[in-house]
């Protein structure tokens, strides 16, 4: 049985998409981790898979594409995770399509507004390391117990008031930063559902285990496609 999980994004030669394709085999040998253009066909159509990762990289070539990704797999219950540019799309159709916020908007793809949900972070975090604490209690902290160190190719972030908002509408603070309130969120309410600022691949290419995390992701995955779930097929 093979694990099929999309790698939503666009890929290039930036150093965090490097890391990425280092990590594919550490997945596990019943895993096929495959990248998926946001302006291709095949992200339109993403049910034969048993997880989406939306990778770092935005503005994406088809933002529409990425936030309904992000969409299809929150509303079919597939494992989904997101990272950097997946996390502040996911805060965005979230507050979007869960929260009625339709103007929420990302002020890198968007443009500086009021309605701006991801903003820039005080200080850029391009090639940054910085620490990053679990939240005791979370189900982050059954894997990671300890504070590490995070890496990051990250300059925005959702505002702290929109962090509040989705506290209070259900999500959870899995991790923080002594500069930012949020590392990491989870949806306790979905199978897998998991944003992260920092980019738990970095570190394949030399040698670095399996980030625990990631081998959580692929747990779910291989628990989705165990179970046969049924999906809807379309996207977007």
């Amino acid at each position: 049985m093979t694990i099929r999980i999309a790698l939503v994004g666009d890929e290039s030669t930036h150093t965090s998409h490097r890391e990425l394709n280092a990590v594919r085999p550490l997945l596990g040998h019943d895993v096929d981790a495959e990248w998926v253009a946001t302006d291709g066909a095949e992200v339109r159509d993403l049910s034969a898979y048993d997880g989406v990762w939306l990778v770092p990289g935005s503005p994406y070539r088809d933002d529409a594409a990425a936030y309904a990704a992000v969409q299809w797999a929150r509303r079919n219950a597939v494992p989904f995770l997101g990272v950097c540019g997946g996390l502040q799309y996911a805060v965005i159709e979230y507050l979007r399509n869960v929260l009625g916020e339709v103007g929420a908007s990302h002020a890198e793809a968007d443009g500086e507004n009021a309605d701006n949900a991801v903003v820039p972070l005080a200080c850029s975090l391009q090639g940054e390391e910085r620490l990053v604490t679990p939240t005791p209690g979370t189900h982050f902290s059954t894997l990671v117990d300890e504070p590490f160190l995070g890496m990051h190719f990250c300059g925005y972030g959702p505002a702290p008031a929109v962090v509040e908002r989705l506290v209070a509408a259900g999500m959870v603070v899995g991790a923080t930063a002594d500069d930012a309130p949020v590392e990491l969120l989870e949806l306790p309410t979905h199978p897998f559902y998991v944003l992260t600022l920092f980019q738990p691949h970095i570190g394949a290419s030399a040698g670095r285990p399996l980030h625990p995390l990631l081998a959580d992701f692929v747990r779910a995955a291989r628990a989705h496609r165990s179970a046969g779930t049924r999906t809807e097929n379309a996207v977007g």
